[in-house]
């Protein structure tokens, strides 16, 4: 082999190992964050938090569990009309906003009722992720972070 056809290799070779570097990894890479609930003032609760999709394939959030409720479910408002869906969509690059007014989790018959200051876990599910918990801080009941 000449020197010439190895630096030639040897140039494929790094410029090959720097798109790989560049190119999205082939599945989801989840995070969470902005996560609270408005203290409850009935058995029933609701849960807020944006979930982000770093990664280059699509997830979707499937349900979600929680030791303050057996009936934990997700919810999406259109029209003003609130009705339990099965998944929600995380697309690759995007992220699922679930926020007071639009889509969020819903708490059925909440075994004891959370104050302001407590902390609810929850483990989100997803249909190609790891499942993801999160520690939820019960905020005031009319906390809303778009209007702080």
């Amino acid at each position: 082999m000449n020197r010439g056809t190895a630096l030639v290799g040897a140039a494929a070779l790094v410029t090959g190992l720097a798109l790989t570097g560049c190119s999205p990894s082939g599945g989801p890479e989840l995070e969470v964050s902005g996560a609270f609930m408005p203290q409850p003032v009935s058995d029933m609760a609701a849960g807020f938090l944006v979930v982000r999709n770093l990664g280059g394939a699509t997830d979707r959030l499937t349900s979600v569990t929680s030791s303050l409720s057996d009936s934990v479910t997700i919810h999406e408002t259109k029209n003003q009309a609130m009705r339990m869906v099965t998944s929600f969509e995380i697309p690759a690059g995007g992220e699922l906003d679930l926020e007071r007014g639009g889509n969020h989790i819903m708490f059925m018959d909440l075994k004891k009722r959370p104050r302001q200051g407590d902390t609810v876990a929850l483990k989100l599910h997803f249909e190609k992720a790891d499942p993801i918990t999160v520690d939820v801080p019960v905020k005031e009941t009319t906390y809303n972070p778009k209007k702080q």
